[in-house]
């Protein structure tokens, strides 16, 4: 099984290296680029973006009639996602240090840049920014929840999940009491030095431009 996993992981890094590639042609293609952490488009692409810029009036015109009447319901849940940003940041801002845990950079999670690609209206980068916010937000409440699982219950589920957090995998098997015994103060310890440590899966780089290896901050 240790195997298997340490397999899936040189397997995972490989991918990573070849998704930075990817992108860093990809920055190429669209002439962009990273300075201090913030994505700059080169001139041109900018007046070309704006050429399929579609009027704010005619994406409503072909927006469906419940699209527009729903629209209020999406940008409400603003309140809960906020109050769980502010909540979930508090929390790990007390007690992580308390339990010897690293804290998660909420900047490495949250990319809210979408509104600087000209070929968007006003309407269109305002949703891009609310879904920016809502999904990396949520990517950063899962990594903090999965490094407090890691320190404080690493057992596997009984069922497999389709999809879990980036330790799960290192949780000891659903009713193996004795190996859960004798690895707890063990798992705890790993928690604690699961930041830029490779093995733990979380120090890697997430989701930035070429040769930053970190996201933008929100």
């Amino acid at each position: 099984m240790n195997n298997t996993v340490e397999r899936l992981r040189e397997n995972l890094r490989d991918l990573q290296a070849n998704l930075e590639r990817e992108a860093s042609e990809r920055a190429a293609q669209f002439r962009y680029r990273w300075e201090n952490g913030r994505i700059v488009f080169e001139d041109e692409a900018r007046k070309r973006g704006r050429l399929f810029r579609m009027r704010w009036a005619t994406f409503l015109g072909r927006a469906r009639l419940m699209e527009i009447v729903t629209a209020p319901l999406i940008f409400s849940l603003i309140i809960p996602f906020v109050l769980m940003d502010l909540f979930v940041s508090v929390y790990q801002a007390i007690c992580f240090p308390v339990y010897g845990i690293p804290k998660v950079r909420r900047r490495d999670y949250i990319a809210v840049d979408r509104h600087k690609l000209t070929y968007l209206n006003i309407l269109q980068k305002l949703y891009c920014v609310y879904c920016g916010y809502c999904n990396g937000l949520l990517a950063y409440v899962r990594e903090v929840a999965g490094r407090t699982e890691y320190y404080w219950c690493p057992i596997k589920h009984g069922r497999h999940l389709p999809d879990r957090h980036a330790h799960y995998d290192r949780f000891v098997d659903y009713g193996d009491g004795e190996e859960f015994s004798n690895m707890l103060v063990e798992m705890k310890d790993r928690a604690r030095a699961c930041d830029g440590c490779t093995d733990c899966g979380v120090g890697q780089g997430r989701g930035q431009g070429p040769g930053q290896g970190r996201g933008p901050g929100h």
